[in-house]
């Protein structure tokens, strides 16, 4: 039987340690006026501190994503499944049949609730990497997507082709919402099937709905957008970025255009947002181009995008508007040290090569780390949040709090 080669978002590292070491921040130097001495740079921002959010011996919490509910409070979601260790066995996957939606609620961004409330397990399969929109009417969003595991007989009956990632065969995208500030959630809504994806979904063969893992946004005008992925038409073994849009609050989806595509390297995971002029910009995770960060741009309202590389090596990113309409775009780093770092843009994210790198973390046990998603605490500060690991041990959620200059 064919078997498709899967996407690299869903190829993870696992490697060795290092010790916590104390955050650096670059900065770009000011211009030297002739016959004035250097003056010293101001930093953009400065970490306050790090700390964990959520850690079990038991469970392998990854992939958070947090929002601001109108009332102030914090939800923050998360992927949480077995460390299976648990039942001796040698190492966890990022597939699991055990693999929730999960969350906890914080008042300030620093104490949480300590007991994970559920807000969706998958009738057919484990979830992955809950990612959240707080709606400006109230209402919350929650994209995933999903995995099978599958016996022998209804590995036979596949429909091919077909993603696979270990035991596990892809579902494709979902989305559940919730009315009541995330007290209670409907669903799943399943996005429409894509005409560049040609892989089929575990169940019952069916096209496989539209997904991918990164921040959706809602615009100006109401539209929310949603860069998904897809199995390129020419070749099932890479993929390429696509916009679908969403006019009645993510109850339906339509096909917009290419985001970003190319003969030989991959575009995935990636996150939406829309510029204060109206320009709808994608951030986009590569594969097959030595992990650069992607950008593309759209000036006509997603009809058209044109992408590039923005200079630097990070993934995924997820991109979050200041009070002062600068952008803070944070990424994790899956290089030697590794960690999360961070770059804050100008209000039309026009000067991401020059923009000066702020390192978090640098103390990272090895490359399975990051995916971090970041929420204005107050008006100077943010926090940023992620999965880490310290000396390879359990997988767990932290955070760090940025004050902002």
């Amino acid at each position: 039987m064919k078997k498709v080669f899967k996407p690299a978002f869903w190829l993870f590292l696992t490697c060795i340690a290092s010790v916590a070491m104390a955050p650096r921040i670059v900065s770009e130097p000011e211009p030297v006026i002739p016959n004035e001495a250097p003056r010293e740079a101001k930093p953009q921002a400065r970490k306050v501190k790090d700390f964990v959010i959520y850690q079990d011996e038991r469970f392998y919490a990854s992939f958070p994503s947090i929002i601001k509910k109108p009332n102030g409070e914090l939800f923050l979601a998360f992927r949480r499944a077995p460390d299976r260790k648990v039942f001796g066995e040698k190492g966890t996957s990022h597939v699991d049949p055990n693999s929730y939606l999960v969350a906890l609620r914080s008042k300030d961004g620093e104490n949480w609730t300590k007991e994970p409330e559920l807000i969706y397990s998958h009738a057919f399969g484990g979830s992955q990497d809950p990612c959240l929109l707080q709606l400006k009417n109230g209402e919350i969003l929650c994209a995933s997507y999903g995995w099978s595991f599958l016996r022998p007989e209804g590995v036979k009956n596949l429909k091919e082709p077909f993603f696979k990632g270990g035991d596990a065969y892809f579902l494709g995208g979902y989305l559940v919402r919730s009315t009541d500030g995330a007290k209670t959630w409907q669903g799943p809504i399943y996005p429409p099937h894509i005409a560049p994806e040609i892989n089929f979904s575990a169940y019952k063969g069916e096209p496989l709905p539209a997904y991918n893992r990164g921040a959706l946004y809602e615009g100006k005008s109401g539209r929310i957008y949603w860069i998904v992925a897809s199995s390129d038409s020419n070749s099932p073994k890479k993929t390429s970025n696509h916009l679908i849009v969403s006019d009645d609050k993510g109850l339906t989806w339509k096909y917009q255009g290419v985001v970003a595509i190319d003969d030989k390297a991959s575009f995935n995971e990636a996150s939406a947002y829309e510029t204060p002029k109206g320009d709808i910009i994608g951030f986009l995770r590569t594969a097959d181009m030595d992990d650069q960060a992607c950008i593309a741009r759209s000036t006509d309202g997603g009809k058209t995008f044109k992408w590039e590389k923005m200079g630097f090596q990070g993934h995924p990113m997820q991109a979050h508007r200041l009070p002062d309409n600068r952008v803070l775009v944070v990424y994790g780093y899956r290089h030697k040290p590794y960690g999360i770092r961070a770059r804050i843009l100008n209000a039309e994210c026009t000067d991401y090569k020059t923009a000066p790198e702020i390192v978090l973390r640098e103390d990272g046990g090895n490359g399975d780390i990051g995916y971090p998603w970041s929420v204005q605490l107050d008006k100077n500060r943010v926090l940023v949040t992620y999965y880490y690991n310290l000396n390879n041990g359990t997988r767990h959620i932290a955070g760090s709090i940025l004050e902002l200059k």
